[in-house]
């Protein structure tokens, strides 16, 4: 059974290492070793999440396979004042895939979206993410191309995606 719960101040370090599992993954053939790091810092460093955390700018979640930590969201209702929820971070174990859990746990992250007054779910996607066609198989399409510049001279080359709900 997977469940999603509320994350605590005391997550971070679980999430630090979620991320420093997937992220060479699924952005390792996409990005150099150098901007890897570079942004691993910036999004994911002690200061970078326990800032998130307390402004509350990102609700982050834990999301558990029976009692095993299997991976982590951090998502904003109410996005720039709009009825959407914004999907800033969705990370799962990689050995998860391909078993149904991303469809379930974006199902719950729906449900909450609707608990909160949305009308719709949004995310950035790389362009050359393989999880880009997960996205399109569960009902997001690609509103437009960005390019979001994030220092050092990297790019976050993405698509923004939006599902009606």
């Amino acid at each position: 059974m997977i469940t999603i719960s509320e994350a605590t101040i005391t997550d971070i370090k679980q999430i630090q290492n979620i991320v420093n599992i997937t992220w060479p993954i699924t952005y390792g053939e996409i990005l150099s070793k150098e901007q890897l790091d570079y942004m691993l810092g910036l999004f994911y460093s002690d200061e970078a999440l326990t800032e998130q955390y307390d402004k509350k700018v990102q609700l982050f979640y834990m999301i558990y396979e029976e009692e095993n930590n299997i991976g982590f969201i951090g998502i904003e209702h109410n996005y720039k004042g709009e009825a959407l929820t914004k999907i800033h971070k969705i990370y799962l174990f990689p050995e998860t895939q391909g078993k149904g859990i991303g469809k379930k746990v974006m199902d719950e992250i729906g449900d909450l979206a609707l608990e909160n007054n949305s009308t719709a779910l949004s995310l950035n996607v790389n362009r050359f993410n393989s999880a880009l066609g997960f996205y399109k198989k569960i009902g997001f399409e690609i509103k437009e191309e960005v390019d979001i510049e994030i220092g050092n001279g990297y790019l976050m080359e993405d698509y923004v995606m939006e599902k009606k709900l």
